[in-house]
């Protein structure tokens, strides 16, 4: 049973008809007093609760209401109902233990998939099983690993997959965010429709609009044709938003619209269009710790990590590096056609202990340079230390200020004027060999000031 909390009754009617249309059993409540009455007597499985009650706008006496719902029964989950105009008090209601917000006029469609996504995440999680019993029930191909942490968070990303959850992902570069993040599209209902990943650290500011909501002729100078945007192009499927914690908070602002009221307006056009996406968002970063530095906006945090999964570091589950390492292996025996090609047991075991701090990445990187610079087919741990030690000693000659005597972000500077020098301000070329995108670059050189060839654009 659902239970719709509001004084207004051509609300709660309105949300009755609604919910009763989609098969749910449903009360309705108009006040604290009476909430608690029905509260007595039966334990709704879902409260949808406005935040203010008659004349009173402050939201006082919805928060007051939340928290003694949480006091009665904390495992009962709580949508909250607010204005855009009062969505900080839903973010303090998210703190206050409620499960999501939606904002008024609310859209039937996404309300319904916000209960019934809330409905199945609240079912009791089963323990995960062993990597055979994932394997039989979901579809993991591309991740690699026996490791109790991440046959966790397997079943976690396999129970969520289904619903529209918004996810987050959080973990250090190289740990396979991506992989994970493909890994609930193409196991939810909507693996048939397009997967569509936007590196948003590639985005600069004055971009950001074009590149996820699209523009129309003439939006701008260079504006020939009409764009789609990144959003569109994700309709009824999933969008990827990495690397999240480099938005800037302008940009951020216009996220949280979009996702919120599953509206856009292409730049430079006055029509919305709507878009049913699923949001799966990855960073490196402690989004927690930005918020508290006013960098990231709260509303926009808990828009987005209904769901947090936390992948592990590589040094944190070492029995997984062979199991990797040989996969990898496998693929480039196919790839560089070298069937004999194997990794011996004393070279596994040796991997283990390396701390490999860039990762998953950095460890794929390994065994392609390796195979690559070995001549035997065999490969031991003599062969994997000449290409380790050789990408060291390379690194190790370059010169590196010593610690103290310049910022990081100097360091940046000073790197990007040399390239730009080298390559006659030629982005493209400056770019690679940054080892960035142009996109990224863009951005750097507009937040140092740095003149460009904007015929490259």
């Amino acid at each position: 049973m659902l239970l719709i909390v509001d004084d207004d009754i051509a609300i709660r009617t309105s949300l009755l008809l609604l919910l009763k249309k989609e098969g749910f059993e449903v009360r309705g409540a108009g006040s604290p007093e009476e909430t608690f009455e029905i509260l007595k007597v039966v334990t709704p499985e879902l409260i949808l609760l406005d935040l203010n009650f008659s004349i009173e706008t402050s939201g006082k006496e919805g928060m007051q209401l939340l928290q003694r719902i949480k006091k009665h029964n904390a495992a009962i989950p709580v949508i909250l109902i607010t204005g855009w105009g009062t969505i900080d008090l839903a973010v303090r209601g998210m703190k206050e233990g409620a499960a999501d917000f939606v904002t008024k006029p609310w859209q039937n469609d996404y309300l319904i998939q916000s209960i019934r996504t809330i409905l199945n995440l609240a079912k009791p999680a089963q323990q995960a099983g062993s990597r055979r019993k994932l394997d039989q029930q979901y579809h993991f191909e591309n991740i690699v690993g026996e490791d109790p942490k991440l046959l966790d968070i397997l079943e976690t990303i396999g129970r969520v997959a289904p619903t529209d959850a918004p996810v987050l992902i959080t973990g250090e570069s190289g740990t396979g965010k991506e992989l994970i993040a493909e890994a609930i599209h193409l196991n939810s209902r909507r693996k048939v429709r397009p997967f569509v990943k936007v590196n948003l650290g590639g985005i600069s500011s004055t971009l950001f609009e074009s590149e996820l909501f699209g523009h129309v002729r003439g939006a701008f100078t260079d504006a020939k044709t009409d764009r789609m945007g990144r959003f569109e192009m994700a309709h009824r499927g999933t969008i990827f938003l990495d690397e999240i914690g480099e938005l800037d908070l302008s940009s951020q602002v216009k996220l949280l619209r979009v996702l919120q009221e599953r509206t856009f307006e292409p730049l430079g056009s006055s029509k919305s269009r709507t878009v049913d996406v699923r949001v799966i968002c990855a960073t490196n970063r402690n989004l927690e710790e930005m918020v508290a530095q006013g960098t990231f906006r709260e509303d926009l945090y808990y828009r987005i990590n209904l769901i947090t999964v936390k992948l592990p570091a590589l040094r944190e589950r070492p029995d997984d590096i062979p199991l990797l390492s040989a996969f990898f292996a496998d693929n480039l025996k196919t790839i560089y056609n070298r069937p004999e090609l194997k990794i011996g047991n004393a070279a596994l075991k040796w991997l283990k202990t390396l701390p490999l701090q860039g990762n998953i990445r950095q460890l794929k990187n390994l065994v392609e340079r390796t195979v690559l610079l070995a001549g035997n087919n065999l490969l031991d741990i003599d062969d994997f230390q000449r290409n380790l030690n050789a990408g060291n000693a390379a690194s190790s000659q370059k010169h590196v200020p010593e610690v103290g005597s310049v910022t990081l972000e100097e360091m940046e500077y000073q790197m990007i004027v040399r390239a730009m020098q080298h390559h006659q301000n030629k982005v493209s070329k400056v770019a690679r060999s940054l080892g960035i995108t142009r996109f990224a670059l863009y951005r750097r050189l507009e937040k140092f000031g740095i003149s460009f060839d904007s015929e490259e654009v």
